[in-house]
């Protein structure tokens, strides 16, 4: 339901002097997210249901979990003119430099047609040192996108990746409606920072969304930053989500937390399938293991800042873990592909759609040598592009796990 709406005080005039027309903010008009909170400061969007969030307790898992990576607005309209006001809460981290707005993508019929930024909003403040953190509040922010075709299109408006958002109201200089139910297979995909996109300059850019763009599905990204930890309750998020097609990308996130052995390590993967299987028990299930990361591929977590880098302003990870520790179970990189390529080869033989991916296909020696990862741990902008290209080959092409023809 639409209803005019004179510019307040966020807004700026519709063009032509008409009026701009409210359309409430309801799940029907929203992508990627599996939950939706109605906030006294707007809604918002949570990528893992309330039950999962309330089983996991952690500061870092409510944080990356609410920054709406792969979550779009999607609507079919005649509007030549959008604004939609949002409450941002931007990330700080003490000694480091300022990060950069999140950005907001506008994507006419699919094809990326404008960016823009919001200002104002909330500031969390973390420290890398202690992990101490301090939140202070400001205002909704604006964001708006002027001069679209003036004909009936589908436009999607994709939330910055790496900024939690509340959405406070939609405005538009003509009718909206909700968009019929998407032909297209859904892919649901987990993994670490790198799945939720960090170091992307855009929501688009992160490597998931490059590579749902090129293999034409749905994407549904719980790439959680830091938190790819094997959590049995996000397992049962995922068992519980409708998918067509589905991915784990395991380990680096186990490497940088040093948070078990590999004694632990194989029965929580059998278990997390486990889990995915109660589900979807013949959805193409594609297992990834690490993209190449040398500091760790074979000197265990945990990972911590290198604060003599830190104390110039610059953010680098470093491995500070001992080589020699591996013998007693602690995880590297390289172990855990073994192990996983293990894994999948056993299960294998009684579920045919179970695939193993080797990381390094995505970005290894070679890529590392042409774009080097700038904090040694997380991808850059084109690096995240390259990464997207080779899962598109790799899953969506010709005899692929993802390929068409084999669904």
């Amino acid at each position: 339901m639409t209803s005019p709406h004179d510019p307040g005080p966020g807004s700026a005039a519709p063009p032509q002097g008409g009026q701009w027309i409210v359309t409430p903010l309801t799940g029907d008009l929203l992508r990627g997210a599996l939950d939706l909170e109605q906030t006294d400061r707007g809604l918002l969007p949570h990528r893992l249901p309330a039950r999962a969030r309330a089983q996991c307790a952690d500061d870092h898992l409510a944080t990356v979990e609410a920054q709406p990576s792969g979550v779009r607005l999607v609507l079919r309209t005649r509007a030549t003119a959008v604004e939609l006001d949002t409450l941002r809460t931007k990330m700080a981290y003490g000694g480091a430099p300022p990060r950069p707005d999140g950005v907001y993508d506008l994507l006419v019929d699919g094809r990326l047609t404008a960016q823009a930024s919001v200002t104002g909003g909330d500031v969390l403040f973390v420290d890398m040192v202690t992990g101490s953190r301090e939140e202070r509040t400001g205002p909704a922010g604006t964001v708006r996108f002027r001069d679209l075709p003036d004909r009936m299109k589908t436009v999607e408006i994709w939330l910055p990746h790496n900024e939690q958002t509340r959405l406070v109201e939609l405005r538009t200089d003509a009718p909206v409606e909700a968009v019929p139910d998407d032909v297209r297979r859904v892919w649901l995909h987990h993994g670490s920072s790198i799945s939720h996109g960090s170091d992307a300059t855009s929501p688009t850019g992160t490597w998931p969304a490059v590579a749902a763009s090129r293999g034409g599905v749905q994407l549904v990204n719980l790439g959680l930053g830091g938190s790819a930890m094997l959590d049995a309750s996000t397992a049962r998020a995922m068992r519980d989500t409708a998918a067509d097609l589905i991915s784990v990308k395991i380990g680096i996130n186990l490497v940088n937390g040093d948070v078990m052995r590999l004694r632990a390590f194989t029965p929580a993967v059998h278990g997390f399938l486990d889990t995915l299987r109660e589900g979807h028990p013949t959805v193409p299930l594609l297992v990834v293991s690490p993209i190449l990361c040398p500091v760790h591929e074979d000197t265990p977590g945990p990972t911590a800042p290198d604060l003599s880098r830190l104390a110039e302003g610059t953010v680098r990870f470093v491995a500070t873990g001992d080589p020699a520790e591996r013998s007693a179970g602690k995880l590297t990189l390289n172990a855990i592909r073994d192990e996983l390529a293990r894994i999948v080869k056993q299960r294998a033989g009684d579920d045919p759609n179970l695939h193993y991916l080797d990381g390094r296909d995505l970005y290894g020696d070679a890529d590392f040598a042409e774009l080097p990862l700038p904090d040694q741990l997380h991808p850059d902008a084109a690096a995240h592009r390259r990464i997207g290209e080779h899962f598109a080959a790799a899953a969506f092409g010709p005899d692929r796990p993802f390929a068409a023809e084999r669904i």
